[in-house]
């Protein structure tokens, strides 16, 4: 899978607006630099209640399709990657397997899970629009055709192109699936969870799909929101996108003509507030959301502590919009 904690999210729609020269990161501290900031993330911080299943089930915080490695991304394939378009040359197994164990940093759980068939339902999300005058499908025999004994060729006259830029439209090829394991990040840190790796013919890596069954899935809390509205100057979070030991990668949302956002963090024990700080430009402004990215260092790595949104006190999962 890939680096265990990052995800590659779905790209998002930026929109041009009056915002100056970009920050850099920054490193979080007690006191940010923005009073509005720290009243509201301490309020936000004081409120979180995450319940029982937080510290003993399985909660997990990014999305369930994760990779192994280094993938080899091209713009197409990671385009393909993102858009959940696959094709498989395989048959897959509608068996339920036996339960399976999650390994916590503090323990293990047994859980039920769901074959490999619909593990696939969850990972292939659609095709991709038509490609004119390019082929979609596979070779389906001889030596170029996936699990062939003889060397894998592409491009050929069956096998998929080179897609122009800006014209993606070639799924991820499925060529092989067995039942193996997964990092994901939970609720109670880095947990080594049965997943269904399938091997797909254009990537260096398998692409995991986690196997665990919906029953066993806990819920993410929902948080609770400070009353009053969130103050001016301070910004929310759209996604976050990354968790790379004590760096976080998010995107906010700020208005056309509001300053490039400052990152902001409030840390405690056993969570982490996140948002941004601006200032907006006087005068008249066309009304538009623009999306984005920013990156805080906290003092320390975030292990198992939550993430919060500063604006809806709402704990955030990776990759998750």
């Amino acid at each position: 899978m890939r680096r265990s904690i990052a995800l590659w999210g779905l790209p998002l729609l930026f929109l041009a607006g009056c915002a100056a020269p970009g920050a850099g990161p920054a490193t979080a501290a007690a006191d940010s630099g923005w009073p509005a900031f720290d009243g509201r993330a301490a309020q936000v911080a004081d409120d979180w209640r995450p319940g029982e299943a937080w510290r003993s089930g399985y909660v997990p915080l990014e999305d369930g399709t994760v990779l192994a490695g280094d993938p080899g991304f091209d713009s197409d394939t990671k385009w393909a990657f993102e858009q959940g378009w696959y094709r498989d040359q395989v048959a897959m197994p509608t068996s339920t397997p036996a339960d399976g164990t999650i390994r916590f940093p503090d323990g293990t759980l047994r859980v039920p899970l769901v074959s490999a068939a619909e593990a696939y339902a969850q990972l292939d999300r659609g095709d991709p629009p038509p490609c004119p005058g390019r082929p979609m499908k596979p070779p389906t025999t001889g030596p170029g055709r996936p699990g062939h004994g003889g060397p894998t060729i592409y491009p050929g006259p069956d096998g998929p192109v080179a897609t122009p830029a800006g014209e993606p439209c070639v799924p991820l090829t499925v060529t092989a699936v067995t039942l193996g394991s997964a990092t994901v990040r939970t609720s109670r840190g880095p947990a080594d969870v049965p997943a269904w790796l399938f091997t797909v013919a254009e990537l260096r890596v398998p692409v995991a799909r986690v196997a665990v069954a919906p029953s066993a899935v806990g819920a993410v809390p929902p948080g609770t929101a400070p009353t009053g509205p969130v103050p001016s100057g301070v910004v929310t979070v759209e996604s976050l996108d990354a968790v790379d030991g004590a760096r976080l990668d998010y995107r906010v949302g700020v208005g056309a003509c509001d300053s490039e956002p400052t990152p902001l963090a409030l840390e405690r024990d056993d969570l982490v507030v996140i948002g941004a700080g601006v200032t907006t430009t006087p005068g008249p402004c066309t009304e538009q959301l623009v999306i984005k990215p920013v990156t805080v260092t906290l003092k320390a790595p975030l292990g198992k502590r939550a993430v919060l949104d500063v604006g809806s006190g709402t704990a955030l999962v990776v990759g998750q919009r």
